[in-house]
């Protein structure tokens, strides 16, 4: 595959991002991290592009920069097509979930990084999403886990104690993010 001038702009903006995000392309220190010689897969399902991702996000207690720009693209805005950097702490949190219920971490996607005018057409229509939101700063998803309720989810993620858990039972899917410990159903 040849590198246009497209090609190149496009990787040039994806490098800025993530530069600006403070992850560098040289591997960085993993949050919850593996032990040496270990890494931590995610498989991801957007459940409403229908694009899946299988990746090792992290290797040898470090993130891999490739595996974090593939998250980018299948979180992104799905509405609008906007794409941010996301926080791989999420990854952290999605991975340690799925760990302390004996499944792989495989998820279905509802919502990752929200562009403002997505997130402002969406409080219109609903009480429950946030003015400052999480999603827009790539540090909030909407998942269910697979094989697991979303009852389930939500206590395992409640008892790990990091970040924000959302449970949501009508629509049944479960809000992680990487704020400070909060709690509640909606």
């Amino acid at each position: 595959m040849g590198f246009t001038r497209r090609r190149l702009l496009h990787l040039g903006a994806a490098v800025a991002g993530l530069s600006a995000a403070g992850i560098s392309a040289h591997p960085v220190r993993v949050g919850m991290a593996p032990s040496s010689g270990s890494s931590k897969r995610i498989a991801l399902h957007n459940l409403h592009t229908h694009e899946r991702l299988d990746v090792e996000f992290a290797r040898d207690g470090e993130y891999v920069p490739q595996a974090l720009a593939a998250i980018e693209v299948v979180l992104r805005d799905f509405r609008n097509g906007e794409r941010h950097v996301i926080d791989p702490r999420l990854m952290d949190t999605l991975h340690a979930v799925a760990a302390r219920r004996g499944v792989d971490p495989v998820f279905g996607v509802i919502s990752g990084y929200r562009s403002p005018q997505t997130n402002e057409q969406l409080r219109e229509r609903s009480a429950g999403v946030a003015r400052h939101s999480l999603h827009l700063e790539g540090r909030a998803i909407d998942v269910r886990l697979a094989g697991v309720d979303c009852a389930a989810l939500a206590a395992e993620a409640l008892d790990l104690g990091a970040g924000g858990v959302g449970y949501y039972r009508r629509s049944d899917f479960v809000h992680l993010d990487t704020g400070p410990f909060r709690t509640w159903k909606g």
